[in-house]
C-alpha cells in the first residue's frame, strides 16, 4: 500500500492548504508547507487563509523556494477583512497573481448560521464579530457587486470558489458565472456547511464545475465527521472526472497537509477505488483546474 500511496502523491496538487502565518493556530508556515510538499514529490500547493489574500506572500516566497520544485499559488477570500464583496480587492489581487477567488467563508451568512452550536474556524484570539454576507438579495437575486466580481474572474481566467455559501446561493452564482465566461468553478467540501445533497454534487460536476472533498472530514483529525460509507457515496456522486481531493489541513492539532493527503489516499484505496481514478482526483483534475496542463 505504501508504494501505491507514494506513487499517487508524486505529482499531486493540493488546492487547500492552511499554513501560516494566520490569526488561526497553524501547525506549519507556508515555507514549511512547501518543504513538506517537495519531500512528498507533490507538484504544487495552494495556500488558503480566511483572513487575508495570500498572493503577495506567494510573490515574496517564489524566489526563495525555487530549489524545492513546487508550484505555489494562493487567492483572495471575500470575507469582512477583505471588504466583503469588494471588486477593488479582487481587481488588485488578481493583478497581483491570485489564482482563486473564494466567495465568503468565515463571513458567509450560511457559515455564521451553521456555528450556532459549534465553533468553526476558531482563531487564536477572539476576533471582531463577523458581519454576515450573502451573494443574493432578499428575492434570491445576485447582488450587483458579485456580477462585477464575476466579470473580473472571467477576465483573468481565475478560479471561482463558492466558499461557504449555501447550495441555494451557489446555483444562481454558478449560473451567472457560467453566463459571464467564468470557466473554472469549484465547490469546496460540498457536503460540509454548504449543504449539497448527493444529487447536487452529481449536477454540479455534470454542469462543468469541480467539487473538492476535504481529507480533514474523513480521516483521523479534529474535524472527522463522515463515515467510510458516506465517503463512498460522496465520491460516486461527484464522479472521478471533476472531483478533487484536498487536504484542508495545516491546523494546529491536526495532521499536516501531506500526512492528511497520504491518509486520505490510503483510505480511498482501501475502500476499493482504482489507482487511476485516485490519480485523477489528486493530480490531474486539480492541475487542469488551475491551468497548469494547458
Amino acid at each position: 500500500m505504501k508504494d501505491r500511496v507514494d506513487k499517487l502523491m508524486t505529482g499531486s496538487f493540493d488546492l487547500h492548504v492552511h499554513s501560516g502565518p494566520s490569526v488561526m493556530s497553524r501547525k506549519l508556515d507556508h515555507l514549511g508547507a512547501v518543504k513538506e510538499a517537495s519531500k512528498a514529490g507533490q507538484r504544487g500547493i495552494l495556500i488558503k487563509d480566511h483572513y487575508y489574500a495570500g498572493a503577495p506572500l506567494v510573490n515574496l516566497l517564489k524566489p526563495l523556494i525555487a530549489e524545492y520544485n513546487v508550484e505555489l499559488f494562493s487567492g483572495i477570500p471575500l470575507n469582512n477583512t477583505s471588504g466583503g464583496l469588494n471588486p477593488f480587492a479582487v481587481d488588485t489581487f488578481l493583478k497581483s497573481g491570485a489564482k482563486l477567488v473564494w466567495m465568503p467563508t468565515s463571513s458567509a451568512a450560511n457559515h455564521i448560521r451553521s456555528t450556532h452550536r459549534k465553533t468553526r474556524l476558531a482563531t487564536a484570539r477572539p476576533m471582531k464579530k463577523a458581519e454576515a454576507i450573502s451573494v443574493v438579495d432578499h428575492k434570491g437575486n445576485l447582488v450587483d457587486e458579485v456580477k462585477e466580481i464575476l466579470d473580473l474572474i472571467a477576465e483573468f481566467d481565475a478560479i471561482l470558489s463558492s466558499g461557504h455559501l449555501h447550495i441555494s446561493e451557489i446555483w444562481p452564482l454558478f449560473e451567472e458565472a457560467k453566463a459571464r465566461g467564468v470557466n473554472r468553478r469549484l465547490v469546496n467540501h460540498p457536503s460540509y456547511v454548504v449543504g449539497a445533497s448527493l444529487s447536487d454534487m452529481e449536477e454540479l460536476t455534470g454542469s462543468g464545475a469541480y467539487v473538492e472533498h476535504s481529507a480533514s472530514f474523513y480521516i483521523e483529525s479534529k474535524f472527522l465527521c463522515y463515515t467510510h460509507e458516506e465517503l463512498i457515496q460522496h465520491l460516486k456522486a461527484s464522479g472521478f472526472e471533476r472531483t478533487i481531493l484536498g487536504s484542508d489541513l495545516g491546523q494546529d492539532g491536526n495532521p499536516t497537509p501531506v500526512e492528511g493527503m497520504r491518509a486520505f489516499i490510503e483510505l480511498i484505496l482501501s475502500l476499493g477505488f482504482k489507482d487511476e481514478d485516485v490519480e485523477k482526483m489528486v493530480a490531474r483534475n486539480s492541475t487542469r483546474l488551475i491551468g497548469l496542463d494547458e
